[in-house]
């Protein structure tokens, strides 16, 4: 169920539009519309200041302010592992790919306009940075060799295949303690991301630029939270309770 909260026209300033809802800001970067310092013009104006059709950034920022509602009595313990795993691939694999490289382009060009007012900006963008250069290879590792595991290892014991015990023995690895780590390193990291922002807070006299970094990276926290515990509290428990068992413990 998608909703739209909300409601844009050509006459509504550009930094109206970005301080209604922080996705457009991607948007409007996209088309180089200045949102902060310059962007007080209606958007009209600053269309056709850039050359570019009002009507389609009217239709891509709607797009960007659509919200999908996801009803919060999901019952993501009933799911298949094979669902479930495809869920966090293509949900929350796939918002990760795409918001780090965001969040990183907009941090970073506000960092350096801003890190004299507020210098603990500069410990905030080492610690993303830490998060922006693990995770893709945290993502990689899972797509490729330990959701296609459990995938295995899943359908082998349901299935009841002679092979399956062999497959945990020869094939298995190290779920708990190698993920549990992986995942310690990230809640640290979003520890920090809370400390240094006051849990996202900006001051009454914030930029939109100020705002609209620290939303993202509150967006980030929110996602990575859920992902996290999809994977540490369903996923994992239920994989490695099928290997036990596969292993006679």
């Amino acid at each position: 169920m998608t909703e739209q909260f909300l409601k844009i026209d050509e006459q509504t300033p550009v930094t109206e539009i970005v301080n209604g809802d922080y996705r457009t800001a991607d948007v409007l970067l996209k088309y180089n519309i200045d949102f902060c310092c310059g962007g007080r013009w209606p958007l009209q104006v600053a269309c056709e200041a850039r050359g570019v059709s009002t009507d389609l950034v009217i239709q891509d920022l709607e797009t960007a302010t659509r919200r999908i509602l996801i009803s919060p009595n999901l019952n993501f313990n009933s799911w298949p592992i094979d669902f479930l795993t495809d869920y966090l691939v293509h949900v929350h694999h796939a918002y990760m790919k795409e918001a780090l490289p965001s969040i990183h382009d907009h941090l970073t060009k506000f960092v350096a306009g801003h890190r004299k007012k507020f210098p603990y900006l500069d410990e905030l963008q080492a610690h993303f940075m830490q998060l922006y250069r693990k995770m893709p290879s945290h993502l990689q590792q899972e797509e490729e060799v330990l959701f296609p595991y459990i995938k295995r290892i899943n359908r082998a014991f349901n299935g009841k295949e002679p092979y399956a015990e062999l497959l945990v023995r020869t094939l298995r690895k190290p779920i708990a303690a190698r993920m549990e780590e992986e995942h310690q390193q990230t809640e640290e990291l979003l520890g920090n991301f809370r400390r240094l922002t006051g849990n996202y807070s900006t001051p009454e006299d914030a930029c939109v630029s100020h705002r609209v970094a620290f939303l993202k990276l509150q967006e980030l926290d929110q996602d990575l939270v859920q992902h996290m515990r999809l994977e540490n509290e369903i996923l994992f428990p239920r994989a490695i309770a099928i290997e036990n068992t596969l292993l006679g413990k």
